[in-house]
């Protein structure tokens, strides 16, 4: 029959029992603890940027590129149409108004100017030609009716002496019949003389005035010509620097062409370009910051393109400071157009932790964790992002790219 275990076997089977329980739970324990050691998130205070949430202004911008320009720049062109004799003066020189900057061949338009001349000339002598015609004219008709006139005269008479002798009964009436035609007719002939006179003074006159205008018109082909060789030398109108000058010795330059241009390098302004998706939002005397490394320098849009080329809109900005010694020309700069500000708000320092999206996901330092944390922002920029919600101002945030964490709610952060 079974007899019962004395109590010191039970007992020390309960003390190996308890004592395997314990190491299983210890084992348990320590595998636990080792792989949460194994694979915890940890990063390397070295390795991330922070920065603190504070309470300032953030402004909305748009991103533009432009280059710097002389406020003020003067193209030189060419008068006529000739070649480079002789350049005096090269780019980058200073330049005094009246000053001569290059010089052009004049063989071309001098050869011009004389057979100009010549054609004066021509022109003078047919005008006085038809003055001598129309006085002989005037005179040779004045004079014919003068004898139209005496004729009329000598008519007259007879045919009174006609009714005079038929009054007598020495004459009849076919006399003074034939005597009245003759009178009639002559008295036709002088009228139709008198209108020739008018009608020839007439015609001459116009003659006259064409010439005369065509005289007009080759002296002021003179003077103009006379002019552009007083412009072949060609000078500034205003102080300033030669930016660009052409030094092509002999050759041939079109009328209208650029030789020279001429700035004032104490004032500068802005020519940017930004995609026309952004047309919408631009307008004249809107704010804009341009960005010349560290330092940046307020203005306005004063003028913006009505044209679109290759999807880029051109726009001027004025600039507050537009003789601020850090422009030179044809530098290239950063514009941020400014299409809000809002004043006061959370913001922090702008980073690559930051995706665009109004909702998103950052990493807070608390008591060496980065913790996960959703926030929503508003308004944004190249320095700043609003918050507006999720964060509280002093909070120690990460900016640098976290896109490895992202699965990730908590990390440690190791010195």
């Amino acid at each position: 029959m079974d007899r019962p275990l004395p109590s010191a076997i039970l007992a020390s089977e309960k003390r190996k029992w308890w004592t395997i329980s314990f190491l299983m739970a210890l084992v348990l324990l320590l595998a636990i603890w080792f792989l949460r050691q194994v694979f915890r998130s940890e990063l390397s205070a070295s390795k991330i940027s922070t920065a603190m949430v504070e309470r300032g202004s953030v402004t909305n911008t748009i991103n533009a590129t432009g280059e710097v320009l002389p406020e003020f720049e003067e193209v030189l062109s060419s008068p006529i149409a000739a070649s480079v004799q002789r350049v005096l003066l090269d780019a980058g020189q200073k330049v005094n108004a009246g000053q001569s900057i290059l010089t052009l061949d004049k063989s071309s338009i001098t050869t011009e100017y004389e057979k100009l001349q010549f054609l004066i000339e021509s022109k003078e002598n047919e005008i006085h030609k038809l003055r001598l015609d129309l006085e002989k004219s005037y005179f040779d008709i004045k004079s014919s009716n003068q004898i139209k006139q005496l004729r009329i005269s000598n008519l007259t008479d007879m045919v009174t002496g006609a009714k005079r002798l038929y009054k007598a009964g020495g004459g009849t009436m076919e006399d003074i019949e034939q005597a009245e035609l003759n009178l009639k007719v002559a008295q036709l002939e002088k009228k139709q003389l008198e209108n020739e006179i008018s009608s020839k003074q007439k015609t001459m006159k116009i003659e006259l005035r064409e010439a005369e205008l065509a005289l007009a018109i080759q002296r002021n082909e003179v003077s103009a010509l006379k002019r552009k060789m007083g412009q072949a030398d060609i000078v500034a109108s205003r102080t300033g620097v030669v930016t660009w000058v052409n030094q092509n010795i002999g050759a041939s330059i079109q009328q209208g062409e650029a030789l020279a241009r001429i700035a004032d390098l104490s004032s500068f302004k802005v020519a940017g370009s930004v995609s026309d998706v952004q047309l919408e939002n631009l307008h004249t005397n809107m704010p804009a910051v341009i960005r010349i490394g560290e330092k940046q320098l307020k203005g306005k849009v004063i003028n913006i393109s009505p044209s679109v080329k290759n999807g880029i809109v051109s726009f001027d900005v004025r600039l507050e400071e537009h003789d601020n010694s850090l422009l030179r020309p044809n530098m290239k700069v950063e514009i941020f157009l400014i299409t809000a500000v809002h004043e006061k708000t959370m913001r922090i320092t702008n980073g690559a932790a930051f995706n665009g999206s109004n909702l998103q996901d950052v990493f807070v330092v608390t008591k060496g964790k980065a913790v996960r944390t959703k926030i929503k922002t508003g308004l944004s920029n190249f320095d700043y992002i609003e918050v507006l919600n999720g964060l509280n101002v002093g909070d120690q945030v990460i900016v640098s790219d976290m896109n490895t964490y992202k699965n990730q709610s908590e990390i440690v952060i190791s010195p």
